[in-house]
């Protein structure tokens, strides 16, 4: 038998409420050790904190693919580890597997059918990677860039990402540049992140949105107008970006964190103002969900790799140790407290 470590959901928050450290709970438990048929024993070595996790702490989630989590029940997300032990004939002692659905515990046992195995050639041993820059966020940004950006090369394409330090954000603009794009401008919250992302990333310029005048600043770093919009947030600062958009350009709808505490539906419904915006200049505006696209996953997976292997691509992450700082780590991501992917290690 086996004492492990779990994370259950303790209460919802508040209506309209962010959510707290409360909001969770460690708890011990007993594992069994003799695995059945198709089972497999998983230690954990990396769990994930993203944003949309936000709507799976309410009742109903407002997305028919994400199912809410359940008080007293395991909390569960992206997760990479190794197989202790298996039953299952597709997976071996040592393989390093990944999960959307990975319990929020130290050992797990888990179908094999629920696990997929990766490569650690393809992060170059970074295994946390897998839940972001090589995984569903660096992913999001890829896809979501060549699905609905239309960025063309030599056509002098000024992109502006919001949320631009986050896990997304941070790997977009990168893309973008990459793409063709002759400036990339980032919006965020902290002089830190804004150095961050001008000196580690190569954007052309940052904004502080929290001491700095949003529409003054786009003026004068994107003076040929915005072409592609990458949005993480949403409200305020998007009525903004939008309000300086050029004809026929393009908005990546890809998350709307500013609204996600609140209780509205999905997209947030946008002021008069910049709906009219929308339409006069013939701007794109469609909601982006990565799960759509699995099937260019692979491909775009090893495009990625090959970028963060190059060096031409670089990887920021936040990393926090123990399973018991998982609350904590996702009250701070949704605060904007990472820079990068925020990522918990739960063990070697």
């Amino acid at each position: 038998e086996m004492q492990v470590q779990r994370v259950v959901l303790n209460s919802r928050p508040g209506k309209n409420g962010a959510p707290v450290p409360e909001n969770f709970r460690l708890e011990e438990i007993t594992l069994a050790p003799d695995l059945k048929d198709g089972e497999v024993l998983v230690r954990t070595l990396y769990l994930s904190v993203d944003p949309y996790m936000r709507c799976r702490m309410n009742e109903d989630t407002g997305a028919d693919y994400l199912t809410p989590w359940q008080i007293s029940k395991c909390v569960d997300g992206g997760g990479v580890g190794v197989i202790d032990s298996s039953r299952c004939n597709n997976f071996a002692a040592g393989d390093v597997v990944i999960s959307f659905n990975w319990p929020w515990q130290t050992h797990a046992v888990m179908t094999g059918s629920d696990l997929q195995k990766v490569d650690p050639q393809l992060v170059d041993g970074h295994l946390s990677y897998f839940l972001g820059a090589v995984g569903i966020t660096g992913l999001t940004a890829l896809l979501g860039i060549r699905e609905k950006g239309h960025i063309t090369k030599g056509a002098n394409h000024t992109m502006v990402v919001s949320g631009a330090a986050g896990a997304c954000g941070s790997i977009a603009g990168q893309i973008g540049r990459l793409d063709g794009c002759v400036r990339v401008v980032g919006i965020c919250g902290s002089d830190q992140k804004c150095k961050a992302i001008v000196e580690d990333l190569g954007f052309s310029t940052a904004i502080n949105y929290h001491l700095e005048d949003v529409p003054t600043k786009l003026k004068e770093s994107c003076p040929d107008g915005i072409d592609v919009y990458f949005d993480n947030v949403g409200g305020a600062i998007s009525d903004a970006v939008i309000a300086q958009m050029n004809n026929g350009s393009h908005i990546i709808l890809c998350g709307q964190i500013s609204q996600y505490n609140k209780d509205v539906p999905y997209p947030p419904p946008l002021s008069e103002e910049t709906q009219k915006n929308l339409q006069s200049k013939n701007i794109t505006r469609e909601r982006f969900t990565v799960l759509n696209y699995m099937s260019k996953a692979d491909a775009a997976l090893c495009e990625l790799s090959q970028w963060i292997k190059s060096g031409r691509i670089k990887v920021l992450e936040t990393v926090v140790n123990g399973i018991e700082n998982m609350g904590d780590a996702f009250c701070s991501m949704m605060k904007g407290g990472n820079i990068g992917k925020q990522i918990i290690k739960i063990s070697h």
